[in-house]
């Protein structure tokens, strides 16, 4: 591709789109790497695409990423926060796809492929086929794929096919980990080679999880790089099935990466500061504290005894999981923070509530004063500074301004900034602490490389963002874009005379009033959830 003459590059606005998704991969690695020789494929795509830093979501977490890659909107419109939701009892029901709204890409484009892409179960029927990733509980669970007899097909080709990997597993033990995750994206390079050829697809998006998980337990360059290389490999893969069906090329990742040193426990400052209170330690409680048994310690010992979490809420109701859950002491915002005497708490991956009395049944703050604590809330985060250097670790930014379309959203949303990494655990522990087992965390810049026809060799994009890969890809297909996208077209990719770029933009409602391209002057699923709680867990997303 790129190498025909201006006149070919003309060509008819159509064809196909294949998106290659890497979750986690950091633009500074990326680009460091091609640059320097050691990712041959990937260096293609830059000297002969377009290449650039792509900016997450805030917070820059997977759950709320993907689905904005897939719709070009914001967690405020397609209504994932966090792994889990949080209702008005202060209950926590894992997010699965049928909370996500859409019209994703797959929607507007079909026939579709989709795999492994997180935040897509229970695998939902449309033109084409669809194999859930992140968030399902297992692949013999009904809404891994759609059509439903493509599982069968998967346990035939793929007999060894895995979700994903628990990091708790392994204590450590990295070699056997970087073993059994080579064999996880081995499967998961030939469940894209079975999906690519099942059948005939005008957009094919498939992600890779790996390299997230790698780095979260090990930020080491030399053990990155020999995983790169690898992804590298899939990278060319990609560049030849995007060239064999006329496709053009997109590779993303959800956000950046980089290394951890510190833990951050905002809710331990919000409890400093009088604005959260934990549950008293009375009754039942205060006898196994007395004793020394905790929560963590009782799951510990049941799994040393084959008991694990995903057996507990796989075979006990949740109210009483929660009931016995809610004796035993611990540092959970579920089970362990009086709302009752709470002003605000910290829920998921970075969002902050003022425990108001219209959202929550035990709110105590009245809506004439929820700005007053929002406001207190805020300076407490940003007043968290680092003794060593005197500077704040986290980005707190007003959710009224992040999340405009939602009445109901966060009212605060925070970030670790580099080397800090925010956790919800705040009994037993200070507000900052040494880093554990996890190595990395989450950045803000990801990657997004084009390439195909339409793209302009050398091309860059101008702060690209998580919210623009939809309506930029639907334009160079020619297609119209939604009205409620929050993205742009990134214009700037495509090579001049080609018809994305001589075309303006059209959106749905054009379309819809009959409006021609002009040329341009510039299922409820929550009691399958238990297993996704615990693979989160063991991943170190949640506590």
């Amino acid at each position: 591709m790129n190498e025909s003459d201006d006149a070919d590059r003309t060509a008819e606005s159509g064809g196909n789109a294949f998106v290659l998704g890497l979750d986690g991969v950091p633009w500074d690695l990326l680009s460091k790497w091609a640059a320097a020789g050691e990712l041959p494929n990937v260096a293609r795509l830059f000297e002969e695409g377009a290449a650039g830093p792509m900016e997450s979501t805030t917070p820059a977490t997977t759950p709320l990423a993907w689905p904005s890659i897939a719709t070009g909107v914001g967690p405020d419109k397609h209504g994932i926060y966090g792994w889990r939701d949080l209702s008005s009892s202060y209950s926590h029901r894992m997010y699965t796809g049928n909370d996500v709204s859409g019209p994703f890409l797959w929607d507007l484009l079909s026939p579709a492929v989709v795999g492994n892409v997180p935040m897509t179960y229970p695998a939902r029927e449309i033109d084409g086929s669809m194999v859930a990733g992140l968030m399902t509980p297992d692949t013999d669970d009904e809404g891994f794929t759609a059509p439903p007899e493509l599982a069968d097909e998967i346990d035939d080709a793929i007999p060894d096919y895995q979700i994903g990997l628990y990091w708790e597993e392994y204590d450590g033990a990295t070699p056997e980990f970087r073993t059994d995750l080579q064999s996880l994206v081995e499967n998961r390079r030939a469940l894209m080679r079975t999906l690519i050829d099942r059948e005939p697809w005008k957009l094919f998006f498939f992600v890779y999880t790996a390299p997230d998980r790698l780095q979260h337990l090990v930020w080491d360059e030399s053990v990155l790089l020999d995983h790169y290389r690898y992804l590298d490999e899939i990278v060319g893969e990609a560049m030849a099935q995007a060239e064999a069906n006329d496709a053009t090329l997109y590779v993303v990742s959800d956000h950046g990466f980089g290394p951890v040193e510190t833990t951050v426990a905002p809710n331990r400052a919000l409890a400093d500061a009088g604005l959260l209170e934990g549950v008293s330690s009375s009754g039942t409680r205060r006898t196994f504290e007395g004793l020394g048994i905790d929560r963590d310690r009782v799951l510990g010992a049941l799994d040393r005894v084959g008991v694990d979490q995903k057996t507990i809420l796989s075979h006990l109701p949740r109210s009483l999981v929660d009931r016995v859950a809610s004796q035993l002491p611990g540092d959970d915002v579920l089970y362990d923070v009086d709302f009752s005497a709470t002003q605000a708490f910290v829920h998921g991956p970075g969002n902050v509530y003022v425990n108001d009395t219209e959202r929550f049944d035990s709110g105590i703050v009245p809506p004439e004063e929820v700005s007053e604590v929002t406001d207190a809330v805020a300076n407490v985060l940003r007043s968290i500074t680092d003794p060593a250097t005197g500077e704040g670790v986290l980005e707190v930014v007003d959710g009224d301004e992040l999340f405009p379309a939602d009445p109901d959203s966060p009212d605060l949303a925070i970030e670790g900034h580099d080397g800090y990494e925010a956790v919800n655990s705040w009994r037993g522990r200070g507000v900052l602490s040494e880093a554990g087992t996890m190595a990395a965390g989450h950045r803000m810049d990801g990657v997004l490389l084009a390439w195909g026809d339409s793209i302009e060799a050398g091309a860059a994009p101008t702060d690209a963002t998580v919210y623009d890969l939809a309506p930029t890809l639907l334009h160079d297909l020619g297609e119209p874009v939604p009205d409620r996208v929050d993205g742009r077209v990134l214009t700037e990719l495509f090579a001049p005379g080609t018809v994305p770029a001589e075309t303006a933009v059209r959106t749905a409602a054009d379309a819809e009033a009959g409006n021609a391209p002009a040329t341009a002057d510039g299922a409820d699923s929550a009691d399958d959830m238990g297993s996704v709680e615990e693979r989160l867990r063991g991943l170190g997303y949640m506590e």
